[in-house]
């Protein structure tokens, strides 16, 4: 591979005269640019990204670690994301697995956004303790490097409890999300808030994984005990519309027997016959506001954590005409906002 000390030699002239020249200094004269930038085509000259990048000691480039792309949220995050990174001058990257881990700490990158677990919180710290910026949608981390903008997973699964027991129901399955997982977690403790709180209620947790064949799987159960009319929160809706699947082929009917809440208004929500009364937010605004902490936060500039709020969308999954929101307001009366 062909260096500036390939072309200071051919060229006759030092490496720094070289870096200048390729920099667009002011500090060479035309015709001595003019003679490097000849030589440096003629030798097919491609600069060292890596290394420029640590002299500048910025990339303009930012990084989004998720577990997986699997699943609806993922686009329309990104794209709030992409929309901000290119309007601030900044190009995104999409990084999976450990591998990808390392393009923080050298430098690859100027600040990540982490919707990851298989980051431990220690190796994030560990990077904001050396001044990599860093902002987390999926854990709750207290340093000056690293911004929350956390998804209000508590009052959406506070309203969809609720809703149920407005319904008058005293038996609830909860279909949880896999191991390790901050948003099944925070959900998770809502419900258990929510039942303390009503002690005439039942709920009865199934081990789910987010996908549509553990929606599948908890039906199978819900069948197999079904003795009464129940209610059934499914901590994201691809578990919800995997459910309702498999309890379309029985004969239970959803709306009547089992009344069903998701999280997350995917857009395949919209079309479940009966549709799936569901937990909204504006997954855009989330990933968009992420990418603007996190530039703010490499500009040095002040920033709070922030919250995206949630609303319930009613449909014909849960038998009611109810609609509310977590502090008691119809939907209409109050917009996703962040």
């Amino acid at each position: 591979m062909v260096s500036i000390k390939d072309i200071a030699k051919q060229a006759g002239v030092s490496i720094s005269t070289v870096s200048y020249a390729l920099n667009g200094s002011n500090k060479v004269t035309d015709e001595t640019r003019s003679k490097i930038l000849a030589i440096a085509k003629e030798l097919n000259y491609v600069p060292n990204a890596a290394a420029r990048t640590l002299k500048k000691r910025e990339s303009k480039i930012l990084g989004v670690f998720l577990t997986d792309f699997s699943g609806d949220v993922y686009g329309d995050l990104l794209s709030g994301m992409k929309s901000v990174c290119n309007a601030q001058g900044y190009d995104l990257i999409v990084c999976s697995g450990k591998q990808s881990h390392r393009m923080l700490p050298e430098r690859m990158i100027d600040g990540a956004v982490i919707l990851d677990h298989t980051f431990a919180s220690k190796e994030l710290l560990q990077y904001a303790d050396r001044g990599h910026k860093i902002v987390v949608l999926d854990r709750e981390l207290d340093h000056p490097n690293i911004n929350q903008v956390l998804l209000d997973n508590k009052a959406g699964a506070t309203l969809a409890m609720e809703h149920l027991i407005e319904q008058g129901h005293t038996k609830i399955y909860v279909v949880t999300g896999p191991e390790g997982s901050f948003d099944s977690a925070q959900r998770l403790k809502a419900v258990r808030q929510v039942s303390e709180r009503e002690a005439n209620v039942e709920w009865i947790e199934i081990t789910g994984d987010f996908e549509k064949s553990g929606g599948e799987r908890a039906a199978e159960r819900i069948i197999q005990e079904y003795s009464q009319p129940v209610g059934v929160f499914c901590l994201n809706d691809e578990m919800a519309i995997g459910m309702c699947d498999r309890l379309a082929e029985s004969e239970l009917n959803i709306g009547r027997d089992i009344d069903i809440i998701g999280f997350d208004n995917i857009e395949l929500s919209k079309y479940v016959q009966p549709r799936l009364v569901t937990i909204d937010y504006s997954k855009r605004k989330w990933g968009a506001l992420a990418a603007e902490q996190l530039i703010k936060i490499i500009a040095g500039d002040p920033v709070d954590h922030e919250r995206i709020y949630v609303t319930l969308v009613e449909g014909g999954s849960v038998n009611s005409q109810v609609q509310s929101d977590y502090h008691g307001h119809t939907q209409s009366e109050k917009a996703v906002s962040y």
